[in-house]
């Protein structure tokens, strides 16, 4: 997984841009102005992703490549390596969980905004 290919997918989803907004290196994707993933934009190791708190757990203990979220809420967010841990398909399916979780937390009226 590269940062081109991972920007591409998360490209389509609703209501998506990007911004960095703790310096030129940290990229943040949002929707409704809420950051969905987090990641550093040179390295691309890593990216940090919001999730269930119960899934999150589950995927800690499955995937080594998965670990609670970097200077994140640890309940709320995983920390997801890019180096081939996880499986590609799941990477992207984690990415649409996390937007889908931000997404229903935003007020009805920017939700059908955005969709």
């Amino acid at each position: 997984m590269n940062l081109d290919e991972f920007r591409d997918h998360c490209l389509h989803l609703p209501g998506f841009s990007e911004d960095l907004p703790f310096g030129p290196e940290v990229l943040a994707f949002r929707v409704g102005g809420k950051i969905f993933a987090l990641m550093d934009v040179d390295l691309f190791e890593s990216v940090n992703l919001k999730c269930d708190p119960e899934r999150a757990i589950e995927l800690r203990e499955q995937y080594a490549g998965i670990t609670p979220g970097y200077h994140m809420n640890k309940q709320h967010w995983n920390t997801v390596r890019t180096d081939g841990s996880v499986p590609h398909k799941l990477f992207l399916e984690l990415a649409d969980h996390s937007h889908a979780l931000v997404l229903a937390s935003l007020p009805k009226k920017v939700r059908e905004s955005l969709q």
